[in-house]
C-alpha cells in the first residue's frame, strides 16, 4: 500500500439487533475502534427492510437522550419525529434529521404515517454525535435538513457524486449546524469509479458501506455494512468502487474529554449520569400532552 494514503486501522462487522418494534438494525460501533472515531459514538444501519401495510405505524416509543446529537440519515422509505421540545417533522430518501438532544428531551420515532399504510422498503442511518462538555446541557435543537439543501459534488465521471451534510469539503458547506468540527459526507458511486477523499489529517475518519463494495487504496476490499477505521498520516484516502456503491463518510476532530455513557445519556462523568437519570425520572425531560 502506497504510504500516501492513510493507514487502514480495521474493517468492522456490525451486529445484528431490533429496536423498536419497527428496525431491523446492524450496527458496527460502539466497539473497539470507538475512541479514532470520536466525535462519533454510534452507527445505527436499518434495512433495506419490507414494511407491512399498516395503520398503525411501527417504530420506537418515547424514550430520552441528554448530551449528544442524533443524526439520521433516510435512504428509502419515511420516516416521522416528534420530542417534547416541541419538535416535530417526517423525513424522506435523501432528507437528514439532526437532533441535539442537549439538557433533555424524549423523542418517538415512527415509519411515517402515509409510508406505514402503503408498506414498502426502509433503508436509514442513524448516528449518535457526542458534543464537547460546555454544550451538554445546550438547549435542545432540531434541523431538518431537506434533501434538495444539500449541495452536491459531481465526480470526473459525470455520474458519481459527493453530498456534503455536514462541514466544508472541496469548497462547498453543508447545512447541518455542529457543536464541533465535522465533515459528513454521502458518497455515491457508479461500479469502476475512483476517488481520492481529502480529509485533514488530523481528523478521526471512518467510512461506512451502506451497500455496495469498494477497494481501498487498490489492495484493501470492504462492502455492504462494513465500517472502515482510518489513521492520521495522510489527508487522502482512494477509493474504487466495484460494484454500484453508497458510502457515508464519517470524519471530525476528536473530542478528547473524559466520556461516560449510560444507555440514552452521555456525559462526562457518573455524576452527571445520575443527575440525568434523576432528571428523566422526575419528568424533567418534558411530557407528551397524552402523558399529561
Amino acid at each position: 500500500m502506497s504510504t500516501s494514503f492513510r493507514r487502514i486501522f480495521q474493517v468492522i462487522d456490525g451486529n445484528k439487533k431490533f429496536v423498536g418494534d419497527g428496525f431491523d438494525v446492524t450496527s458496527p460501533m460502539p466497539g473497539p475502534r470507538i475512541r479514532q472515531l470520536s466525535p462519533y459514538l454510534l452507527i445505527d444501519h436499518t434495512g433495506p427492510m419490507q414494511v407491512a401495510p399498516t395503520d398503525a405505524p411501527l417504530g420506537t416509543p418515547p424514550h430520552p437522550h441528554r448530551g449528544f446529537e442524533t443524526v439520521t440519515v433516510v435512504y428509502e422509505g419515511a420516516l416521522a419525529h416528534r420530542d417534547t421540545a416541541g419538535h416535530s417533522g417526517s423525513l424522506g430518501p435523501g432528507d437528514v434529521q439532526w437532533m441535539t438532544a442537549g439538557a433533555g428531551l424524549l423523542h418517538e420515532e415512527r415509519h411515517e404515517k402515509e409510508f406505514a399504510r402503503q408498506g414498502g422498503t426502509l433503508e436509514l442511518l442513524q448516528l449518535w454525535v457526542n458534543v464537547p462538555k460546555k454544550d451538554k446541557l445546550a438547549p435542545p435543537r432540531y434541523q431538518n435538513i431537506r434533501s434538495a439543501s444539500i449541495p452536491s459534488l459531481p465526480l470526473p465521471d459525470g455520474q458519481s457524486h459527493i453530498r456534503v451534510i455536514a462541514g466544508t469539503y472541496e469548497n462547498l458547506s453543508g447545512p447541518a449546524e455542529t457543536f464541533s468540527p465535522i465533515t459528513l459526507l454521502d458518497v455515491h458511486l457508479t461500479t469502476g469509479a475512483e476517488a481520492t477523499l481529502h480529509l485533514p489529517a488530523d481528523y478521526n475518519v471512518g467510512i461506512y458501506v451502506v451497500k455496495g463494495a469498494i477497494t481501498l487504496h487498490g489492495n484493501r476490499p470492504a462492502a455492504t455494512k462494513q465500517l472502515v477505521v482510518f489513521g492520521w498520516d495522510s489527508p487522502d484516502i482512494q477509493v474504487t468502487a466495484t460494484e454500484e456503491t453508497v458510502l457515508l463518510v464519517v470524519a471530525g476532530a476528536p473530542i478528547e474529554e473524559p466520556l461516560a455513557t449510560y444507555g440514552p445519556f452521555v456525559m462526562n462523568t457518573n455524576q452527571e449520569l445520575v443527575q440525568a437519570i434523576a432528571d428523566f425520572e422526575s419528568g424533567g425531560m418534558g411530557k407528551f400532552p397524552e402523558d399529561e
